[in-house]
């Protein structure tokens, strides 16, 4: 990781948060680099992030949550896919990632053979366990289990007319205990040290499909993870009467496990969290924010918006009721009062290829760092 050390230096660096934008920059960079492959499953990309967060949080002067390791550390079933990912169609080669993937729960595979239409979208080689659906969009995910066929999903336009027949080469390896952590820091509050504001992003993406094709995960969520650090750095310099604590999940992706592994053995008390917010997706912000728990948490949802509209911050923030959509969700279920936060416009790429660092804006970075910071020092006055 050539460029670690120079970028985290230059992240603790920052003299002034008018500065902080920069250096946003080149930690979202970082995190969503081909060296961090997808923060994922292979390649040991989301134990590297994990590393580079952990690293953080010591140069900033955070503690560990439980005393002694800023990882709290789990383990999970994940489907992999380290490496073969060769698929041809009607004899043409296509490209991973760019005109097709392979479906998160699929099985190794190497066949080829001829298709049957099941439906205008849908194919399938029954005697080969082998399925193709058409799509206007590739959108990959997780699966924490492996199914006893192998699908490929082709974007449209990948091809010329229906896929006839195939020919492909696609590896997989299932991990029934994939070992990785969230990792937990807290700045110790001054005056009333009892009482917790929570900050949440995650730190995982999709990872690698095959060994030459990774997603890098931008928005999703190498800015929310580089907002949280930003947020991290201000109050450790700036201590809070409150504490403040921090905490970057792994496993959302894979289906929020990160966040439900915490709420079930949780290194803090949860009765004691005043407030708790979830940033996923900030990367944007041309058409405002999006608060999910909007609609549960009327008078925080009013505060936020009376504080926007007094500074003027953002075009619009948005009211969302409850979701099972990020990791807030279990902390909501254990009764603890949260928002979901993420930002609206801009680019569109989402869990593909094509969300990279240098097509994400940031617009609203600074305006949501400052909202932010206003509304917590509101919850601690009240």
């Amino acid at each position: 990781m050539k460029t670690h050390f120079l970028i985290l230096f230059l992240f603790i660096a920052g003299p002034a948060l008018s500065q902080d934008i920069h250096y946003a920059h080149e930690m979202v960079k970082e995190l969503s680099s081909k060296e961090l492959w997808g923060r994922g499953y292979t390649n040991n990309g989301m134990a590297k992030a994990a590393d580079l967060i952990c690293s953080a949080f010591k140069a900033y002067g955070l503690s560990p949550m439980n005393g002694t390791d800023f990882k709290q550390a789990f383990s999970f079933p994940v489907n992999t896919f380290p490496g073969k990912m060769q698929v041809t169609i009607n004899g043409k080669k296509l490209s991973p990632g760019k005109d097709f993937i392979v479906m998160p729960q699929s099985i190794g595979k190497i066949a080829k053979g001829k298709f049957e239409q099941k439906d205008s979208i849908t194919f399938a080689d029954s005697s080969e366990r082998v399925i193709a659906i058409l799509k206007d969009k590739l959108t990959w995910s997780v699966a924490p289990e492996q199914g006893d066929f192998t699908g490929i999903e082709i974007k449209k336009n990948a091809i010329k007319g229906l896929p006839l027949n195939f020919q492909i080469n696609v590896e997989n390896s299932f991990i029934p205990e994939f070992n990785t952590a969230n990792i937990c820091g807290v700045v110790k509050g001054t005056t009333k040290p009892d009482s917790l504001l929570v900050i949440t992003a995650h730190y995982d993406h999709l990872g690698g499909m095959g060994n030459k094709t990774y997603f890098p995960g931008a928005n999703d969520n190498a800015s929310g993870i580089s907002f949280l650090l930003s947020l991290a750095k201000y109050y450790a310099a700036n201590p809070q009467p409150y504490t403040m604590a921090f905490i970057c999940f792994a496993g959302e992706e894979a289906g929020l496990l990160g966040s439900k592994y915490f709420t079930e053995y949780p290194l803090l008390a949860l009765q004691k969290i005043r407030f708790l917010i979830n940033v996923d997706m900030v990367g944007t912000g041309e058409t405002g924010i999006t608060v999910v728990n909007a609609t549960i948490h009327q008078k925080e949802f009013s505060l936020l918006n009376q504080l926007n509209d007094k500074n003027k911050y953002l075009k619009k923030i948005n009211s969302r009721g409850k979701a099972a959509n990020s990791d807030h969700y279990f902390f909501t279920e254990k009764d603890v009062p949260a928002f979901f936060i993420y930002t609206t416009g801009g680019i569109s790429a989402y869990h593909d290829i094509y969300d990279r660092s240098k097509t994400l804006p940031l617009t609203e970075y600074q305006d949501l760092f400052k909202l932010f910071v206003d509304f917590n020092a509101a919850l601690m006055n009240k």
